[in-house]
């Protein structure tokens, strides 16, 4: 029998997942919980086999509890079943350590099966999540692959946009970026969107890629930048 925790902020979603799992053959919904903090409460209590995972839930995001439940008990699975797919959020459960990435809106069968497929110990993709993955390990994976940025954009940057930069370079997601700087969710965005404006790149990741690349830290000390 495979356990199973439910977590989502939002009731209908959480009932209507307890209904239909609990009524499949070897699935038993231990618990449902509404927040990060519930989770966390619950995974020491009941020790599920696997987690489904919202990413936008109050007191501690889907991100962030994934990172602190693979630290403890790397042996719980956990899907990030959710609306989104940002880069930010993909990227960042994946490196924590979830086994799988679902937009809400999946059929029953398929969520089942991933339930089946991450308790064995494989993982469970969405395929358009999984196009993400792909173009960024391929571009990884390439040692000739060089993001360039023109000069001109580089020279605009403010010490502000520096440092999101940098947070980005380290894998920060957007609220801890928000957390470290003192700024909002989004400001941080906002100062994203002008970043990848100024220096003509696609994303996120390509913004990472190029910081690590360049060597951010040792421009910022060739260079000194006003604040907006």
């Amino acid at each position: 029998m495979i356990k199973v925790l439910i977590a989502d902020d939002q009731e209908l979603i959480r009932t209507s997942l307890q209904i239909v799992l609990n009524n499949q053959d070897n699935i038993e919904v231990t618990d449902v919980v509404a927040n990060g903090q519930e989770v966390m409460r619950s995974v020491y209590k009941n020790k599920p086999d696997v987690i489904l995972m919202d990413i936008r839930m109050p007191k501690m995001d889907g991100v962030q509890c994934t990172k602190i439940i693979k630290e403890n008990y790397p042996n719980i699975k956990i899907i990030i079943l959710t609306t989104f797919d940002d880069d930010e959020y993909v990227y960042n459960a994946l490196k924590y350590g979830a086994s799988g990435y679902l937009l809400k809106g999946v059929s029953i069968d398929e969520l089942v099966k991933a339930i089946h497929t991450v308790y064995s110990g494989k993982a469970m993709i969405n395929p358009d999540i999984a196009t993400k993955v792909v173009r960024l390990f391929s571009q990884m994976a390439k040692g000739d692959y060089t993001i360039e940025v023109g000069r001109k954009g580089v020279e605009e940057l403010t010490k502000t946009e520096w440092k999101i930069i940098e947070q980005v370079e380290y894998g920060f997601s957007n609220k801890e970026i928000a957390d470290n700087l003192n700024l909002s969710e989004g400001t941080v965005r906002n100062y994203l969107s002008t970043i990848l404006s100024k220096l003509k790149l696609r994303d996120r990741t390509q913004l990472a890629i190029w910081a690590i690349q360049s060597g951010v830290g040792k421009i910022k000390m060739e260079r000194h930048y006003d604040e907006n």
